[in-house]
């Protein structure tokens, strides 16, 4: 908290630039620039707002976006009576014509490479950092303190009711946040932290052995100032955290152990959507009673957080057992597990029936190994809808008695051929419940001989291969089929899957730059990143063969 001192929001005039406003369909909305002091730098923020037209005392909420998002109005909140204002961190980026301007100084906080570059722990050079201001991370938490002082001196708002939410990034940065007085509750989706080091060097909790590599000097100044870890003990705002099981961010595991950090006193709560992959829509509802709960200060049931854990049954098989609080009033428990892999994001989760006993429910867990990890996990859903998870639970069979592997080895199926049908890809879920699959390797990419197999064979010259995708943050990658490739852009989307059809002849080869004819003519084909693309962010889902006139995931 000393890196904030002498950091004052609500120094200086804002400078307001209206670039754009109207009222329709009885909501006011504008765009503007407004004016952020940090370091010494007038940083130009391009923010938006909404409200009721003619509201008063309205609360204030903060939406802060992901990763190169652009910043966007919660016009459910807005409709429900909320003031609702989100800003641009991500900088210049694509022909956007409105976008945060920051100096040259700040060129480093810029999220599109092209207009300057990103700084963590480390320069742009590749030296550690010596002090926390010099991180991209300073500036972002600088200007959502300065939005919301901007929020809260609205005439329509209630400076007393403010709550905020955070997506992806904008997640992560919520947990500074939380550390402001003026700040009833937050709601993080994603972004818990536990990224810079402990990611980015496979530093995994169940690791077998567990390694724990030297820290840089940079990284041991980040994480004591900067990640959002570091504010967990400070948080005074009630924090509910909502993340996937297979999400990219940071371990869900050890994110969950920030929980263990806060003061005394400070409601917290989480649910994880399994199998989600930056993706929490069986879960949003529990958002907007949170704030009804922390913010307009409604008499809101809210559970309080349930007991697990995982034990031999009486032939040895390990078992989920978990209590909940306020029994009486759980409509359904449900439970998942998973085996061995350390990495949180490549875990097949399997569900498994929970079967009541009293105010207890217990599910059995068959293991291949007794010597490997075994993971379980539950999400209670309560007669009000609220859903609460209990604690990540980890274990060893061996270790608790005299354990027996009863499992069978089996791949799920991802109704593309099965998870078997492609090489080093995980079972994910994506926005809506459509179920698909991610790669794990982002060096190797994923493969697949599907289209080799005689049922899989298209007689169609016209046919194209068409796919369903879920991303968040932009990606290109490489399409190839033998010495045939082109470069396919996956495009962004926070709130929906995206098509895409792709022609036999777009295919191209290095070589002698013929085109590929037909797909018959292919056995199998690769997807991985181009450059440094992640191909791991990116959901897969319904491939197939798509004539004219169909849509992707219509066809065979």
């Amino acid at each position: 908290m000393e890196v904030w001192a002498d950091y004052d929001p609500n120094k200086g005039d804002f400078k307001e630039e209206i670039l754009s406003e109207e009222t329709k369909d009885g909501i006011y909305s504008r765009e503007f620039h407004i004016s952020a002091y940090v370091l010494g730098e007038d940083v130009r923020v391009y923010c938006t707002y909404s409200v009721k037209a003619g509201v008063i005392n309205a609360p204030g909420l903060l939406s802060v976006r992901g990763w190169m998002s652009w910043p966007g109005t919660n016009l459910p909140y807005v409709k429900d009576g909320w003031a609702c204002m989100s800003f641009d961190y991500c900088g210049k980026t694509g022909d956007r014509r409105h976008y945060t301007r920051y100096p040259e100084r700040f060129s480093y906080a810029n999220h599109d490479r092209a207009s300057g570059g990103v700084v963590h722990d480390r320069t742009l050079d590749g030296k550690s950092i010596t002090d926390p201001r010099q991180s991209a991370d300073y500036v972002w938490i600088a200007l959502e303190r300065r939005a919301l002082s901007y929020l809260e001196q609205q005439k329509e708002v209630d400076r007393t009711r403010m709550g905020a939410i955070g997506y992806s990034y904008g997640g992560t940065l919520m947990w500074a946040l939380a550390t402001d007085p003026r700040i009833k509750a937050v709601v993080p989706h994603f972004g818990i932290g536990w990224i810079e080091y402990w990611r980015n060097n496979a530093v995994w909790m169940y690791s077998n052995p567990y390694r724990e590599p030297k820290k840089t000097p940079g990284e041991e100044l980040f994480l004591a100032t900067m990640a959002p870890e570091a504010y967990v003990p400070h948080v005074t705002a009630p924090t509910l955290f909502l993340n996937g099981s297979n999400d990219h961010h940071g371990c869900f595991e050890r994110g969950l152990e920030s929980f263990k950090r806060f003061a005394p006193g400070v409601p917290w709560s989480f649910a994880v959507q399994a199998r989600g992959h930056h993706n929490t829509d069986k879960l949003d509802q529990n958002t907007k009673m949170w704030l009804e709960k922390y913010v307009l200060g409604k008499d809101v049931f809210w559970p309080a957080h349930p007991k697990s854990e995982i034990r031999l049954d009486a032939e040895g098989v390990p078992e989920l057992r978990v209590s909940p609080v306020s029994p009486e009033r759980v409509q359904k428990v449900e439970m998942y597990y998973a085996q061995k892999e350390p990495v949180c994001m490549n875990r097949n989760w399997r569900d498994i029936t929970a079967v009541a006993q009293g105010g207890t429910w217990t599910a059995r867990m068959p293991v291949l190994s007794v010597d490997e990890y075994v993971f379980g996990y539950a999400n209670i859903i309560y007669d009000t809808a609220v859903v609460r998870s209990t604690d990540f639970n980890a274990v060893i069979p061996s270790k608790l008695g005299a354990a027996k592997a009863t499992d069978t080895a089996a791949l799920p199926f991802s109704g593309d051929g099965g998870i078997g049908a492609w090489t080093k890809v995980v079972e994910t879920e994506g926005v809506g419940g459509i179920r698909g699959f991610r790669c794990t390797d982002n060096s190797a990419g994923t493969r697949t001989d599907l289209t080799g197999k005689p049922e899989w064979r298209t007689a169609s010259p016209v046919a194209r291969l068409g796919f369903k995708f879920y991303c968040t943050q932009p990606q290109v990658l490489i399409l190839s089929a033998g010495d045939f490739e082109a470069e396919i852009e996956i495009t962004a989307a926070e709130d929906h899957w995206q098509e895409m059809l792709v022609p036999a002849d777009r295919l191209v080869s290095p070589l002698n730059q013929k085109r590929l004819a037909h797909w018959k003519e292919v056995a199998g084909f690769q997807l991985r990143p181009k450059g440094d693309a992640d191909i791991t962010k990116v959901l897969f889902a319904q491939f197939g063969w798509v004539l004219p006139g169909e849509q992707a995931g219509k066809g065979r």
